[in-house]
């Protein structure tokens, strides 16, 4: 059986236990279709996943596993990273919570690394609570760059709108002292090849934000914009990357000029995440592009105020899930391609 035939295992760290990460993993799982595409497992704890699902009354099918040779289909296999009973207190931010947020990231990830998984898909931590001396990253992001092969760049994506960062979890002050020409030729490398790598765009058009407003105005709004930015974006055309701008980030979102490009590249986190979600939020999925592996996640964050009430909308983290299996189709329908470029491409 060829690996794209196979049934892809998505392996899924259940985030902060005190937020919807739980809810939002059962409720998609509730729907038995989902099996159809995968086969999912759980990082967490068995018992604690029952009595989630008993207390948000789900009727999501659950197998418990000790070990990753015993995945059962049709069924959400949650596999046992630690034994103790664990106290769950919705919508309160927990230390102890935390850790085992990270106990299920670090087992989730060495899963992945080891090939055992297929994808990693994430539900949401509390970026304080998970803090410890073995977790100091600001998210997700920065701990997978460490574990995994490559270099990672946030990518928030649909179907239809893609948006990447130069800069991510970077206070704004700091923002222009990491924007050097390396740092910009790099990241806008990672999403072109992961355009035609994970998307399956074969010449794809990026997009580049400015860094101040109106891109500086000709130096009268900051210098950075013509002194950094545009000859590095000149230079990255001239090597033959179909790369633009860069744009004034106030009219850019609002004009729809973001629909005639595959990509944009924001200079820092909410330039390019308060359109993004403005636009996309529910069906957002966060895609840790440039890895050796594929990681998704959902937009949304813990979402305490709401937590445990079983009001959370699982749309994103389905998404994130759909999203994750299409890349990993991608990439080896992409590895193929290339292994052997006299292999004609087949038509979809």
């Amino acid at each position: 059986m060829s690996e794209e035939a196979k049934k892809i295992i998505v392996g899924i760290s259940v985030g902060d236990l005190n937020g919807i990460g739980a809810e939002v993993i059962l409720k998609t799982f509730e729907d038995t279709r989902t099996f159809d595409f995968c086969t999912p497992v759980v990082f967490a704890n068995g018992k604690l996943m029952n009595f989630i699902k008993k207390q948000l009354r789900l009727k999501t099918l659950i197998h418990q596993i000790t070990s990753l040779d015993n995945l059962s289909e049709g069924k959400l296999n949650v596999f046992n990273v630690w034994e103790e009973s664990v106290k769950i207190e919705f919508g309160t931010e927990n230390t102890d919570i935390g850790g085992y947020a990270f106990k299920s990231l670090k087992a989730a990830t060495e899963a992945l690394k080891e090939n055992k998984i297929n994808t990693l898909v994430t539900a949401p931590i509390h970026k304080a609570a998970i803090q410890s001396d073995e977790f100091k990253f600001p998210g997700h992001t920065d701990y997978l760059n460490q574990e995994l092969e490559g270099e990672s760049l946030m990518f928030m994506v649909t179907e239809d709108l893609k948006v990447g960062l130069f800069t991510d979890h970077v206070a704004l002050p700091e923002v222009v002292k990491h924007l050097t020409p390396g740092l910009i030729s790099q990241k806008i490398s990672t999403i072109h090849q992961s355009l035609i790598k994970d998307f399956g765009i074969s010449k794809p058009k990026i997009a580049v934000l400015g860094i101040n407003p109106h891109t500086g105005d000709n130096g009268v709004i900051g210098k950075e914009d013509d002194e950094v930015l545009k000859p590095t974006l000149q230079k990255i055309k001239e090597a033959g990357k179909l790369v633009f701008g860069p744009y004034a980030a106030d009219s850019f979102f609002g004009s729809n000029t973001y629909k005639q490009f595959d990509a944009i590249v924001a200079t820092y986190h909410d330039q390019g995440l308060i359109p993004f979600k403005t636009l996309s939020f529910g069906n957002g999925v966060n895609y840790t592009a440039g890895l050796s592996h594929v990681r998704t996640s959902p937009d949304h964050g813990t979402a305490f105020e709401i937590a445990g009430k079983g009001l959370a909308n699982a749309d994103s983290f389905k998404e994130a899930l759909h999203t994750a299996i299409r890349i990993y189709k991608h990439r080896i329908e992409y590895q193929e391609l290339t292994d052997n470029p006299l292999k004609s491409v087949k038509k979809k």
